[in-house]
């Protein structure tokens, strides 16, 4: 049997009611069951990246439009979410095929690409050259600017045209669940 393995890029809205659960099935496995709801909802309304095998998703990511403030400016940014590999099928490049296709989008659309490293994943992400943010962390909420220091060391970005000073300030828009 031939091993059948491709890259797709769609909009949510491209994607069908079975292709959506199978989605969200791979990131309950990938997360070890800590992929919530409210994870789900920021994955949704952008470019998803998938590696398709034998008809199943086994590596997944999306790219959504975010407003992030730096420098007195707000930047239109591709923010990466729900990069994930089943678990029985890391190690095979999969991570790397999802990231140039995001990474694609990005480069094409935005003025900046960012993303939260989950769980130590931080290194893979360098090593395509994506910068660990140096500064303060902060979140836009309805009642003010407050600062985000637990994501501090996990905020990576994607600096294209647009000139960063990746030790400065970086503020997100609030939104449910976790802000970065």
């Amino acid at each position: 049997m031939i091993d059948m393995t491709e890259v797709r890029t769609a909009h949510t809205a491209q994607l069908d009611e079975g292709e959506l659960k199978a989605l969200r099935s791979l990131l309950d496995a990938a997360f070890d069951g800590g992929f919530t709801d409210t994870d789900w909802d920021h994955t949704l309304g952008g470019v998803h990246a998938v590696v398709w095998e034998a008809g199943e998703p086994v590596a997944h990511g999306a790219v959504v439009q975010r407003r992030l403030l730096h420098g007195g400016r707000a930047l239109r940014t591709g923010y990466l979410e729900g990069v994930a590999v089943r678990p029985d099928r890391r190690g095979r490049g999969h991570g790397a095929s999802v990231m140039a296709a995001l990474e694609a989008v990005v480069r094409g659309a935005y003025v900046l690409g960012a993303l939260s490293a989950a769980g130590g994943s931080g290194a893979f992400y360098e090593a395509r050259g994506w910068q660990r943010w140096q500064g303060r962390t902060c979140v836009l909420t309805p009642s003010g600017m407050e600062r985000t220091p637990e994501d501090d060391e996990s905020v990576h970005v994607l600096a294209l045209p647009t000139s960063v000073d990746p030790k400065g300030v970086l503020v997100c828009e609030w939104r449910d669940g976790d802000v970065w």
